[in-house]
């Protein structure tokens, strides 16, 4: 599967957080030699879409940044910069503002965390592949626990675009019922993410 023969899928990445238990600049901290949000781009400019939505905050530098890593990828011209007004009001809203940039043509839409920099690439084509209809949502699960990145069917869409405050995609998945797939895969990364500075020491190489 590639991203030219799966049709127009759009993805979203969520960078617009502050950080807080962090300490501030997560985003923009080192691993690997490459600012920790690196990870979570790479892997979505690799997913079978068309584009990938950035959801950022105020931040000048973690702007440069998003911009450097898709030019480095040589993947600037599928970067679409979403700025969040209010980057203080909760993942709903970041997400509400990056849905309504993409477009309504879209298959379906992935849902990236720009804290989680070890996802496997494959994991994003393997969902791909499971979503059944535009009523469905696909999302991964390693060991029997769900994780991240998680795949929403177009006519979920309304409802990505309607969230507000920190009511994120969890109250989506909530709702889903029988139309959540779910698919086992192995790959760890879909469980670690970075909260705080010990989490991110965590997955240094060494």
């Amino acid at each position: 599967m590639t991203q030219r023969d799966t049709g127009p899928w759009d993805a979203i990445v969520l960078a617009a957080g502050r950080g807080q238990r962090f300490g501030g600049g997560k985003l923009t901290a080192p691993l690997d030699d490459k600012p920790l949000v690196a990870g979570a781009l790479s892997t979505a400019f690799r997913a079978p879409v068309r584009r990938v939505f950035v959801a950022v905050g105020p931040d000048p530098t973690l702007r440069e940044t998003v911009r450097a890593i898709a030019a480095r990828l040589d993947e600037t011209e599928r970067l679409v910069m979403v700025s969040v007004e209010d980057s203080t009001a909760g993942m709903g809203v970041s997400l509400a503002d990056a849905a309504r940039a993409a477009s309504d043509d879209a298959r379906g839409i992935f849902v990236f965390l720009g804290d989680m920099p070890r996802i496997d690439p494959r994991t994003p084509e393997r969902l791909a592949v499971a979503l059944r209809g535009p009523d469905d949502i696909v999302a991964p699960t390693y060991l029997g626990r769900r994780g991240h990145p998680v795949l929403f069917g177009a006519d979920w869409l309304p409802a990505l675009r309607a969230l507000s405050g920190d009511e994120g995609a969890r109250t989506l998945i909530a709702r889903a019922g029988a139309r959540l797939i779910q698919v086992a895969v192995d790959d760890p990364g879909i469980h670690l993410d970075v909260d705080r500075p010990e989490d991110l020491r965590a997955l240094q190489r060494p």
